[in-house]
């Protein structure tokens, strides 16, 4: 792994509701146990949540990075120790979809903004907009969440299926929430994994699964991470071991301290040159 590099780690879902958001806080959490710097990046544009569950009322968010209304360090939220949030507002329509060329400008800031840390976990917006397909494709990792539900494997692959066709993406981690039971949570691996194998010619790879677990919804009450409120709970040790897998894959998918998101200079140098 080269020294100080950082993992940029875009957690998405074709459906919503399926717990994405809680996933990607306690994975950041749980990280940051494990004495990992770890950035949280709110990029659900216009519908933010990791605010609410934190507790928190920030006063500058993301969207006001990506127009040039603010500065990263601005925006940045140090929630603990090496443990930091990026968040993002609610009910701003107008940024809902951001154009291409000032996405492509922003990641460029963001990458130097980033390279103190070691973990970039991006919290996506479900479905398949352009954003969602953006902040996705130029991440080192991908995890899909999906759960037992028929409608949210359907979506999953769909979603697989738009970066894979749009964005010439093989490589996707699958991550199994509020299963009742291991054999539910491989059954809903084994659906997704043989549709992606089937039709799109690629295989995800397993992460595992975090159960169905009331203690999370005791510890959104409390506007908590569930690993602060109850990290012996079933929920909190499957998110651990979640944790541990995506640290041992570290060395594998970290590469470039000085791209941890991909950037197509064509389109940054567009959007540089508009915006001057």
């Amino acid at each position: 792994m080269t020294e100080h590099a950082t993992l940029s780690i875009a957690l998405v879902s074709g459906k919503g509701g399926v717990g994405k958001t809680n996933l990607a806080l306690n994975l950041a959490y749980a990280l940051h146990r494990a004495k990992q710097r770890v950035l949280l990046m709110d990029c659900d544009i216009g519908l933010a949540n990791l605010d609410v569950l934190l507790g928190i009322a920030p006063k500058v968010s993301i969207e006001q990075v990506m127009t040039g209304e603010a500065a990263f360090e601005d925006a940045v939220v140090n929630l603990e120790s090496s443990f930091s949030l990026l968040p993002a507002a609610s009910g701003i329509d107008a940024m809902k979809d951001v154009a291409a060329a000032l996405r492509s400008s922003f990641l460029r800031q963001l990458n130097a903004a980033v390279r103190p840390y070691d973990y970039l976990l991006l919290d996506v917006g479900a479905g398949i907009t352009d954003t969602v397909q953006t902040f996705a494709s130029k991440s080192a990792m991908r995890v899909v969440v999906v759960t037992p539900e028929p409608t949210s494997i359907t979506d999953a692959y769909a979603l697989i299926k738009v970066i894979k066709t749009h964005h010439n993406v093989t490589e996707f981690h699958v991550l199994v929430n509020q299963a009742v039971s291991p054999t539910e949570e491989k059954t809903t691996f084994a659906r997704l994994a043989a549709a992606c194998n089937k039709f799109l010619g690629i295989s995800p790879l397993s992460l595992g699964g975090v159960c169905f677990d009331q203690t999370m919804h005791q510890a959104v009450r409390r506007q908590e991470p569930l690993l602060k409120f109850a990290p012996t709970s079933p929920a909190g040790k499957d998110l651990i071991a979640v944790a541990a897998r995506i640290h041992k894959l570290r060395d594998s998918l970290t590469s470039n301290p000085e791209e941890p998101l991909k950037v197509d200079d064509h389109q940054a140098r567009a959007a540089l040159n508009a915006h001057t």
